[in-house]
């Protein structure tokens, strides 16, 4: 395929070669349409439908200031049209305090000029253009959606006016200090066809009553998750079919395990099996008269109206004054807090909050790359939301404020001076905090494990905050990943040049050239118990502060107890789409990460995968464990086998049914199974399709046929168990195909024979297979729940004991003519699309799916689950490392109350944002009762306290750390008896008086 670039859009241009003949013309154009490999883990938020629409807009986006790139670089990794960044003003020291595309070199020249080129780098798909005259309407007519940022009201009003007549979205962008403002208008009457962008729910069925109106039980299997008003098709009723094609039904909950439809009375009688599923509904929204978005925080009192007045007070003064309140002046703070009370009076709002105004004052004239990235972050996401229909747009205001950053009342009061501009690239910054502040900021050592998504917007934002970037500082990162090109969608510090390469290396580089100040070292440790020997005692015992960009769970709660044994605070932020949270660990003060609470995915029984799978989930994860099998596990014992003397005894002693089955699968493979060409691996393959879909299917209707009943007289093919069917291979039924030719690449691959595409040769040899004839047997006998095939294993261990002894002495025969000869077993990847590896996913599991009649699930679809991929966007990533940072800024100071930190936990698909003070690091106090013991007791006491503690350190997480003097650890001892059970009830972490 040929990509041509136009003058307006993309055009894509069809080379035909050996492999087009695998493709049929609409997957050609799925290809064309949409970068699939760029945008992967995007379209998990975003589907294709809403990118496509986005894929036809243009952006405009006017003020290249920190506030105005960050909102341009969001929106041009997500893929719209064409972005114009517009500005008419030159770079200035204070805008190098945010804009992370702008240089000292820059200074006196065009901000949209400077930043046009590395803008246009981060999305080949996306014009971007500069523009550096006004506003008129004849240049505002060509966009779909206006984005202002740092401008006049009088610009606001004038080009919101214009916007709203002519259909144009319009958003208002705005920050100031600590504080930060967003407006949407999308016209007076914008479609939104996904509210929340969540994956449509369904239940299985159990009973369906013919009434008015009809009563849908589900099965017991689990609780529904459907709300009321939601509405639901039906599919695969047997019975009442009149269901299967009745159109979306709007339901009511009656409880959690049924609801209630339309009028059943006259459908046919239910039978069984049934599906239900949502259906997504298009809301229609006005933006005509404005409301006050609320985001909740519950550290402090809500002032989103004392904002909204402030916000407009700041207009008065800066048009009154031609300027913006002096840093910490407290004259001009005084000014704005009576230009606010004569706009309370006009509003008659009685509330106001005079020292939130005052604070706003003071800080107004800063420009803060953490906040610029949390309000760019939900900005660049209401352009995606304008764009592509997809989410709930925000109605119509939104204030947020982190003024709890400010020095707490016991620090040294800040003045103009220390705070005044100093021709220095921290200047926005200096206007907030002070230049005492700035030389701490420049002194820290800080770890940040992970260069992913959020560790480039968190080095990103370091290098703009001057964190490690002077005498004695230092930043330390650590990623063992390489370069992937689905990375390119989110991790802005890479480009397509630097993929295969280190990611902590490439955005080691990044950064240094944003700030060449910046001291930084990369990594390419895995943080782990294993890498202990380099970050030592010593190593934590240098930084000042550990921060966490990573993707699972476990290496969050091991980097916590490192920093929780080491004294360390921890900044910890995670993303899944649209949804993220932030949390802040500060020794003494808060609780820790500690120890996942929650047990992550529900792990599927295992006779549910075999022979009683309901959902498509349940047929992927077979898939994949079929991929691991044949194509990793399989070869890995086989050479194990060859290379390692002892394999066959290491094997024999991890118990009979599981040696029976790993040695099995060598000898076959060394055996009756081994393929000398291309064309045994394709016979391979099919019959490998026979005992998959056909012959198992047969002996487990034959143990239990349709109309089996159960010892309660209860059809035994009811609920959760779906009566199955074997399926006839058929050379001309793609998908067949497609397992066949993924499978027999897949097992040529692991003995080293190159295998084709080429259906029509396939299907010749296909023609000469012989599929041996399958035999039902009486004597098998099938497990229908997990402890059935326990027993079942329990019964069958004489029988494995034999067997056992046969294979040893078959294996021991094996002789091999060449001696080095090793398979090459196939490591998962999903991203890779030319190495079958998806292919044999989505084909083995939507053949399964059609034994059990599920509905099956597309390539993308199947990725996902298959491939554990955790959705993400650039926009909530932004959003998230922007509060993580403002939260680097209390640590940094040294905030020693707790009401001064926030957790936050926001979706911005739904709007809901919620700041949260920390849990305190939980504290019990030790009885002050006399006690006598002697000195054995005493021993034993201290060693059962400290196991104790030991205990819940390790179980519960919880921020123990703690140094205890061996008086202190005796005291406590001598009372540990007369208190365990207050121990065991609390689960506390203790305080030392």
């Amino acid at each position: 395929m040929t990509m041509l670039l136009a003058s307006d859009t993309l055009l894509y241009v069809f080379v035909k070669d050996s492999t087009d003949n695998d493709l049929s013309f609409s997957q050609k154009m799925a290809q064309a349409d949409i970068d699939e490999g760029l945008y992967s883990r995007q379209l998990y938020v975003i589907d294709h439908d809403a990118m496509r629409r986005m894929g036809k807009a243009d952006v405009l986006i006017a003020g290249m200031r920190g506030l105005g790139v960050e909102i341009a670089k969001n929106v041009i990794l997500a893929g719209v049209r064409s972005v114009t960044i517009q500005d008419d003003g030159v770079v200035e020291w204070r805008d190098l305090s945010s804009q992370f595309y702008l240089k000292e070199a820059d200074l006196g020249q065009n901000r949209a000029l400077c930043s046009e080129k590395q803008l246009s780098s981060l999305n080949v798909y996306v014009r971007v253009s500069a523009w550096t005259k006004k506003l008129d309407e004849d240049f505002l007519s060509k966009f779909q959606v206006v984005v202002l940022t740092n401008s006049p009201l009088e610009e606001q009003l004038r080009v919101g006016a214009f916007c709203h007549s002519n259909n144009i979205k319009f958003i208002v962008a705005d920050t100031r200090g600590l504080c930060g403002q967003l407006f949407c208008d999308f016209g007076e009457s914008f479609e939104v066809r996904d509210t929340n962008g969540e994956t449509p729910v369904s239940a299985m069925i159990g009973h369906i009553s013919k009434d008015n109106p009809g009563i849908v039980t589900c099965t017991d299997e689990e609780s529904h998750e459907f709300t009321d008003g939601m509405f639901v098709n039906f599919s695969g009723i047997q019975g009442m079919t009149e269901l299967n094609s009745y159109g979306p039904i709007e339901i009511k909950v009656r409880d959690i395990y049924s609801f209630s439809i339309c009028n059943t009375s006259n459908f046919s009688e239910y039978v069984k099996g049934g599906v239900a599923t949502e259906v997504k509904q298009t809301e229609i929204l006005s933006f005509v008269n404005p409301e006050l978005v609320e985001m909740t925080d519950y550290g402090k009192i809500q002032r989103n109206l004392s904002l909204h007045l402030a916000f407009q007070a700041l207009h008065r003064f800066t048009q009154k004054y031609s300027r913006v309140p002096h840093p910490r002046s407290q004259a001009d703070a005084e000014v704005l807090v009576t230009i606010t009370k004569e706009l309370c009076t006009d509003a008659k709002f009685d509330e106001l909050d005079e020292d939130a105004v005052r604070q706003l004052s003071l800080v107004a004239s800063g420009d803060l790359a953490p906040v610029n990235a949390f309000i760019g972050g939900l900005a660049a996401q209401e352009v995606v939301k304008a764009c592509s229909g997809k989410f709930t747009p925000l109605r119509q205001w939104l204030y947020f404020d982190a003024l709890e950053c400010l020095p707490q009342e016991n620090d040294e009061v800040l003045s103009e001076d220390a705070c005044a501009p100093r021709d220095s690239r921290y200047d926005g910054q200096i206007a907030v905090f002070g230049s005492a502040f700035q030389d701490k900021l420049k002194k820290q050592s800080y770890f940040l494990v992970g260069a992913g998504a959020i560790g480039c917007e968190l080095l990103k934002n370091f290098a703009l905050i001057g964190l490690g970037a002077g005498e004695g500082g230092n930043i330390t990162v650590t990623d063992m990943d390489s370069i992937e090109r689905s990375n390119l969608n989110r991790q802005f510090l890479f480009h397509s040049k630097d993929i295969g390469r280190l990611k902590s290396e490439v955005a080691a580089e990044s950064v240094k050239e944003m700030n060449p100040y910046m001291n930084i070292t990369a990594h390419q440790n895995r943080v782990c118990p294993e890498t202990e020997e380099v970050y030592t005692h010593s190593f934590y015992s240098n930084l000042d502060g550990v921060a966490a960009a990573l993707d699972n769970v476990d290496a969050r709660v091991y980097l916590d107890q490192c920093c929780v044994r080491n004294k360390k605070s921890m900044l910890e932020g995670g993303t899944l789409g649209s949804k993220g949270h932030t949390l802040v660990v500060v020794p003494h003060l808060t609780e820790s990460y500690g120890p996942s609470t929650s047990g992550g995915q529900k792990a599927i029984p295992i006779c549910t995968l075999k022979n009683f799978p309901h959902r498509i989930e349940h047929t992927l994860q077979w898939a994949r464990d079929q991929f691991e099998g044949l194509f990793k596990q399989a070869a890995e014992n086989v050479n194990n086998f060859l290379s390692d003397p002892t394999f066959v005894d290491r094997t024999v002693a991890r118990g009979d049914v599981e040696a029976v089955e790993i040695l099995e699968g060598v000898y076959r493979s060394l055996g009756e199974e081994w393929p000398q060409n291309w064309a045994d691996s394709v016979s391979w393959a099919r019959r490998q399709w026979e005992t998959l879909y056909n012959n198992p299917i047969k002996q487990l209707l034959h143990c239990f046929p349709p109309d089996q009943v159960t010892s309660s007289g209860l059809p035994f093919w009811m609920g959760a168990k779906r009566c199955p069917h074997p399926l006839t291979f058929d050379s001309n039924n793609t998908t067949h195909m497609d397992f066949i030719v993924a499978a027999g690449n897949l097992y040529g691959q692991i003995y080293g024979i190159t295998g084709s595409r080429n259906r029509a040769d396939i299907q010749s040899i296909l023609q000469g297979v012989k599929v041996p004839e399958f035999t039902l047997k009486s004597s098998v006998k099938i497990a229908v729940t997990d402890q059935e095939l326990k027993e079942e294993n329990e019964e069958r261990k004489e029988e494995d004991k034999v067997k056992l002894e046969i294979l040893k002495e078959k294996l021991s025969k094996l002789k091999l003519k060449d001696q080095s000869f090793r398979m090459q077993p196939q490591e998962f990847e999903k991203d890779d699309d030319s190495n079958f590896h998806m292919d044999y996913i989505v084909a083995a599991s939507n053949l399964r799916a059609e034994n059990y009649d599920i509905p099956t699930a597309d390539r993308h679809k199947s990725k996902l689950i298959a491939g554990r991929i955790i959705p993400a966007i650039a926009t909530t990533t932004a959003a998230i490392a922007g509060l993580m940072c403002l939260e680097l800024y209390k640590l940094v100071q040294g905030h020693q109350k707790i009401t001064s930190y926030r957790n936050a936990y926001i979706n911005l698909a739904t709007q809901y944002f919620v700041l949260s003070q920390p849990c305190v690091a939980p504290t019990f106090t030790v009885s002050d009762e006399a006690t006598h013991l002697s000195p054995s007791n005493i021993v034993s006491q201290t060693k059962r306290f400290l196991l104790y503690i030991k205990k819940i350190h390790l179980k519960d997480g919880y921020a123990c750390s703690f140094l205890f003097s061996t008086k202190d650890i005796l005291f406590k001892s001598l009372h540990y008896f007369y208190t365990q059970d207050e121990f065991q009830r609390t689960r506390l972490s203790i305080l030392v008086s």
